[in-house]
């Protein structure tokens, strides 16, 4: 993927990833099921690396906004991971993973798990810093851009409330 100048915004394109996983004994629990966690885990990786190909630096996790289990997972299925950046706010950026299970059998894919991710890019020393522009190109990136913008004020007014109950009970 060629490497575009930081002033420019970037499309969702250049930030998609796509990941495949296969559900092995040592991530399923007593039920043949792979663990929540270790879903979460992938998502973490797979949201990382499209925040950072959008930036273009490293980022760290903010928060995991949601996370949505549809459909288990079982032991040897393969697990793909879909992840993009759906917002690009100031030195943050939401990034959406969608998780399907496939069976290596039948080929057959169904949505399992659904996510959504906050990353904030970091300069040399660790803080926070500006990324680029976020291009949006037609009606569901859109619509992407605007669900992840009410998410993020959603986010940020639970924030002001959880900053008041700490100095309110210290």
């Amino acid at each position: 993927m060629a490497d575009i100048p930081k002033n420019e915004a970037r499309t969702v394109k250049n930030s998609q990833v796509e990941m495949t996983e296969v559900v092995l004994p040592q991530y399923a629990n007593v039920l043949g099921t792979v663990f929540g966690g270790q879903i979460m885990s992938w998502i973490d990786i797979c949201a990382a690396v499209s925040a950072q190909r959008h930036s273009r630096c490293p980022v760290v996790t903010a928060s995991f906004d949601s996370v949505h289990f549809i459909e288990p997972i079982k032991q040897g299925q393969v697990v793909i991971l879909k992840g993009q950046v759906n917002a690009v706010f100031k030195s943050s950026m939401e990034v959406g993973v969608i998780v399907f299970a496939e069976s290596p059998l039948t080929g057959e894919r169904r949505k399992a798990v659904r996510a959504y991710c906050t990353f904030v890019a970091l300069d040399t020393f660790g803080n926070p810093k500006g990324i680029p522009d976020l291009a949006i190109d037609g009606e569901e990136e859109k619509r992407r851009f605007l669900e992840a913008t009410e998410r993020r004020r959603i986010r940020l007014l639970h924030r002001k409330i959880e900053v008041k109950h700490v100095h309110k009970n210290g």
